[in-house]
C-alpha cells in the first residue's frame, strides 16, 4: 500500500517504509514531499518511537525473566514471541531511516574533491 502526500510545492524523496503492515501483511510505504515533515510522516515518527520504547521495556523484562532461576518453559517461550515481534519492528524501522539516508558519491567516500 502507498500513500502519497498532496503537498504540490514538495519534491518528492523515495518512498518511506511506514512502521506498519496492511491488512495481509504487506510493507505500507508513504510518497512524501522532501522534507518528509507532513501528517502522516510525523504520525509514523511517533509509531516509530513507541515501537522502539517497547523494545527497550522489552529488553529490559527479558532480562530481568533470564535471571530468575524459576522461569517456566511457557514464560520463555512468551518472551521469544515478544522479542521476535519487537525486533522485526525495530528492524524495520532500522531499514526505513537507512533507505532515507543520502548515499555519498564515490568521491566523497574517498574523500576526494570532486572540482579536481
Amino acid at each position: 500500500m502507498i500513500y502519497e502526500s498532496h503537498d504540490a510545492a514538495a519534491t518528492v524523496s523515495r518512498p518511506r517504509l511506514l512502521p506498519w503492515s496492511n491488512l495481509e501483511g504487506n510493507p505500507c510505504y508513504l510518497i512524501t514531499g522532501a522534507t518528509g515533515t507532513g501528517h502522516l510522516s510525523r504520525i509514523a515518527d511517533n509509531v516509530e518511537t513507541v515501537q522502539l520504547d517497547m523494545a527497550d521495556d522489552l529488553l529490559d523484562h527479558a532480562a530481568d525473566l533470564l535471571g530468575d532461576d524459576k522461569a517456566t518453559a511457557p514464560q520463555l517461550r512468551f518472551l521469544a514471541a515478544r522479542l521476535t515481534e519487537s525486533l522485526r519492528d525495530v528492524h524495520r524501522i532500522a531499514r526505513s531511516r537507512g533507505d532515507r539516508l543520502s548515499v555519498p558519491d564515490d568521491y566523497e567516500v574517498r574523500g576526494e574533491d570532486p572540482g579536481t
